[in-house]
Formats: C-alpha cells, structure tokens, sequence
C-alpha cells in the first residue's frame, strides 16, 4: 500500500491557520482573503488566542486517602438512528 507523503512544515500551517479561524471573537478571525494569503504565502502568522468551542469544567477534589476506587463513568451520548419513511 502506497501513502501519500505530506510536508509537516505546510500541515503545521494548515492547522495553525485552522486555529485563527476558531478564534472566540469573529473580529479575531482572519477573512477567507487573509487565509488565502497565508495558505500560499510564508508570511509569519499571529499567534492564535483561546478558542470560542473549548469549555472548562472544574471537578471536585477526590478525597486522596479514601481506600475505595471509582471504577465507573457517566457517559451523556445519545445516538440518534435516521429512518425513511
């Protein structure tokens, strides 16, 4: 089987590009004119702020001394099966 090789310096950009497009704010983020330019061009890119998709969430501190394990995890997916009529 034969794989297509890749340059990791231009993958490296696309996904650099790919994060200052996600940025939180819309002002933030570059117009398709810009990405453009980046894309073909190696000028030197800014660096990319948080994005708006990333949620924190804070868990409770787990007693360290307590003997016993949780081995079990709540899971929140549901699966959603598309039918013809």
């Amino acid at each position: 089987m034969n794989t297509p090789s890749c340059v990791i310096s231009e993958v490296l950009r696309c996904l650099h590009v790919g994060l200052l497009c996600v940025q939180q704010y819309p002002d933030d983020r570059p117009t398709m004119m810009s990405v453009i330019l980046m894309l073909e061009s190696h000028i030197e890119l800014a660096g990319p702020r948080e994005p708006g998709f990333i949620s924190r969430s804070v868990l409770p501190e787990k007693d360290l001394g307590s003997p016993t394990k949780d081995t079990s995890s709540t899971n929140e997916v549901t699966i959603t099966v598309l039918e013809p009529r």
